[in-house]
């Protein structure tokens, strides 16, 4: 098993950190934050494939109760380690500020939001999502160097 070396520049980092920490605050605002926002901006801000999106999300947000799933991940190659740490920085300074927020808000504002939130991704994931010429499932697009392990080495 060899591990790909990972590039990535400032842009990229901050990036990783306005991600977690976006994160972070809607998921101390409405408790959510990896499959609502984690996911879709690494897909379309950085070019991580569904499945490495997925599995460096749960690298965030599942350990250590999601240690099983996201060790399968891993073992796949599937897991982007350096932006499961970076996102993780934003996301547990973005948390703090989201639930200061929440904790002052009517929770009736909070639901709406919420709702609110959940409705505006459906809408871009049922119209707005196109499927690029050429784009296959299983290759990484973008400019963003992904760790991933070469399972035949």
């Amino acid at each position: 098993m060899i591990i790909k070396k990972i590039n990535m520049d400032i842009q990229t980092i901050v990036l990783l950190i306005l991600i977690g920490i976006g994160a972070g605050i809607l998921g101390g605002l409405v408790g959510v934050g990896g499959g609502i926002i984690i996911v879709p901006s690494l897909i379309y801000f950085l070019g991580f494939t569904q499945i490495n999106a997925q599995g460096t999300s749960l690298g965030i947000l599942l350990l250590p109760v999601g240690i099983l799933g996201v060790l399968q991940f891993y073992k796949q190659g599937h897991i982007n380690m350096p932006a499961v740490w970076i996102i993780s920085i934003g996301f547990f300074f973005g948390s703090y500020f989201g639930s200061k927020i929440a904790l002052t808000l009517p929770q009736e504002t909070v639901k709406k939001i919420f709702a609110t939130l959940l409705i505006l991704i459906a809408i871009k994931m049922f119209f707005l999502d196109k499927k690029k010429a050429g784009e296959d499932s299983k290759t990484q697009t973008g400019t963003t160097t992904i760790l991933t392990r070469d399972k035949d080495a």
